[in-house]
């Protein structure tokens, strides 16, 4: 299952999964635009990047910075099944 983290001013959707048994956690990124979607999976703590479809290298290198400044939010969320639980 994939949970919502972030929605940009673009309408770029970030979305994660919960921790899996080894620890890592999926990131998908997503991007509507005319015709589809320009899309990118990440995978955490190792920042592997896979599927990388229609983004720029410009867009890659943002979306890279913007990962890893909110990696550690990302990875809390995945831990406890991928919501914050008040």
């Amino acid at each position: 299952m994939l949970y919502p983290f972030m929605t940009l001013n673009d309408t770029t959707e970030i979305v994660h999964s919960e921790m899996q048994d080894d620890g890592q956690v999926k990131v998908c990124i997503e991007k509507p635009v005319y015709g589809g979607f320009h899309s990118a999976v990440c995978f955490l703590p190792n920042y592997r990047w896979e599927n990388i479809k229609s983004f720029s290298k410009e867009e890659m290198n943002y979306y890279q910075e913007l990962i890893e400044s909110t990696a550690n939010i990302i990875l809390e969320l995945a831990q406890e099944g991928g919501h914050i639980f008040m």
